[in-house]
């Protein structure tokens, strides 16, 4: 490649690049400023990011089979994967996780309740942390932190559940549950069961 050519490439890309930061889509959008996610900074920026690494999984390594399908949620790569039973669906989707490590639970679990709209309470805990905070957000409401289904575990006050707040998504936002674009927690509830097994690593 000639040395104009290369001079005219590299003034093509400067121009471009300066075209696009001058409309302002270089710019990252700001996120929530409240303190309910985390914060990570980008080189010599403090930023708001979401921080998800995808990449497929076999089930084998973490399941022994899948009866009632399968969900493995990878809290480090902020990922749901879905198996069913007769392997002939496979799912990843980005997820929310525990703001912090005392909120996290690991382990195995298992759906016990699949609900429509659920209505969001706060756990006593949060409560405590936000006296402010109502005692019950109704199912379908737009504020509701549940999204628009929700998947019940057999721990206490634990749920795989939908978000209205996509900013959540990618990052370490939530008392504990795991959380999913309203789009991905409905195809998911149409696909899981009750017994579905579950695996928080």
């Amino acid at each position: 490649m000639s040395r104009d050519t290369l001079n005219r490439m590299n003034r093509r890309l400067f121009l471009g690049t300066a075209a696009v930061a001058a409309t302002g889509l270089a710019m990252p959008a700001l996120a929530q400023t409240t303190g309910t996610t985390e914060m990570e900074s980008a080189a010599g920026s403090a930023v708001r990011r979401n921080i998800s690494s995808f990449r497929t999984l076999q089930w084998q390594p973490y399941f022994d089979n899948l009866k009632n399908g399968a969900v493995l949620v990878d809290l480090t790569s902020r990922a749901l994967h879905y198996w069913s039973e007769d392997q002939s669906i496979y799912r990843l989707y980005p997820t929310s996780v525990p703001l912090s490590e005392d909120l996290t639970r690991r382990g195995r679990t298992s759906v016990v309740q699949k609900v429509e709209n659920p209505p969001w309470r706060p756990t006593p805990s949060m409560k405590e942390r936000n006296p402010e905070w109502p005692d019950v957000v109704p199912g379908g409401s737009p504020d509701n932190p549940l999204g628009v289904r929700a998947l019940y575990l057999s721990w206490t006050y634990y749920r795989i559940h939908g978000t209205h707040d996509t900013r959540k998504i990618g990052r370490r936002s939530s008392n504990g549950c795991v959380g999913l674009y309203n789009e991905h927690i409905l195809e998911l509830y149409g696909m899981a069961k009750i017994g579905t097994q579950v695996l928080l690593i």
